[in-house]
């Protein structure tokens, strides 16, 4: 993984420094910024860490200019599950939220995203794209076939979400045969509005950029939202198949083939 930057650097997580780096930035971000909170989340050392970390790849994006030893290189992190990687029964961090029923039973190649975050100070310049980038390597050298994760909006007033809620409900549902289930005892209906009285504009200045990023990129949401109160978030299950996407994104992800 490469960056035509000589600001970043972009690789896989290698040893402990390098997710404990990672876990750093989660928590500035996710807990400091956002108010989360969780079971292992780590307040002394400030590491935002679960269960699940040490089943995945994590993609860094590395400030070349910042110092290592102080974990403050890490400025930009995907949390990345290949499918093929769970052994037989073994869950993905999503099914704590969503029944995956459909994405298991498709028997296609799947990589579960997640945790995905930017330090501050690289929002709204090139951070998120050199990962987008990244990600694309990883997606077309494993041959990944359907992405999935969730991801959040901030808070858990359904009140306040309602209108993008509901946009992403009535316009941008997956498929049956790709549509995750979001399960109890904290799932909630997206479909808090009408289609009759939605906002388009509204309801997309409500949605955060990554949201609208997966949509660009022709992904979809699953059946229903689920509140997470521990992260002061509510989320939703994006959806991309790779042979869904229009052709100038596939060619994002297929770029590197060989003709």
């Amino acid at each position: 993984m490469t960056s035509a930057d000589p600001t970043f650097a972009l690789r896989l997580a290698a040893d402990d420094r390098d997710l404990r780096a990672a876990q750093r930035l989660r928590y500035q971000v996710f807990v400091e910024e956002l108010g989360g909170d969780g079971p292992l989340v780590d307040h002394e050392n400030r590491l935002e860490r679960d269960a699940f970390d040490p089943l995945f790849d994590h993609l860094l994006l590395i400030d070349t200019r910042r110092d290592p030893a102080l974990l403050q290189d890490v400025v930009g992190v995907y949390r990345l599950l290949p499918g093929d990687r769970l052994a037989p029964g073994q869950p993905f961090y999503s099914e704590g939220e969503y029944d995956l029923t459909p994405l298991r039973a498709s028997g296609r190649r799947l990589l579960e995203l997640g945790r995905s975050c930017v330090h501050p100070d690289h929002r709204g310049g090139t951070a998120m794209f050199h990962l987008w980038n990244a990600l694309a390597d990883y997606v077309l050298d494993r041959g990944i076939e359907i992405l999935f994760g969730t991801a959040s909006f901030h808070g858990t007033d359904l009140a306040a979400l309602r209108m993008p809620l509901a946009w992403l409900h009535h316009h941008h549902l997956a498929p049956p045969e790709l549509c995750v289930t979001v399960k109890p005892p904290h799932g909630v209906a997206m479909d808090l509005l009408p289609a009759d009285q939605l906002d388009r504009k509204a309801a997309m200045t409500a949605t955060p950029a990554l949201i609208k990023a997966y949509l660009r990129l022709g992904g979809f949401v699953g059946l229903g939202a689920w509140v997470d109160h521990d992260f002061n978030t509510t989320d939703v299950c994006l959806v991309m198949d790779t042979e869904r996407m229009s052709a100038r994104h596939r060619d994002f992800y297929t770029r590197k083939a060989p003709a």
